[in-house]
């Protein structure tokens, strides 16, 4: 990954926010899965296209740059990253 070979600092502040954006919406693609819900004791959570969709295009928007990426790990829809 090329920001860990010329680090963050180094990015003009329209590509870290592009960096921080995809990196929300890598954690976002981090649904709970069903088969994972005996190990990990959380359930396994379903999210359609449709639903998936909007969650991208709010990441994508300026709405939700205030959020953390921990707000989108393991969540299910995108309501459920503004709640935590």
């Amino acid at each position: 990954d090329i920001i860990a070979i010329i680090g963050l600092d180094e990015l003009s502040e329209e590509d870290r926010l592009t960096v921080a954006r995809a990196r929300k919406i890598e954690r976002f693609l981090s649904q709970p899965f069903f088969v994972a819900e005996v190990f990990t004791g959380s359930p396994g959570k379903y999210v359609g296209l449709a639903e998936t969709i909007r969650g991208f295009k709010l990441i994508l928007s300026e709405e939700l740059d205030g959020l953390s990426e921990q707000a989108f790990y393991l969540v299910g829809n995108i309501d459920e990253a503004t709640v935590n």
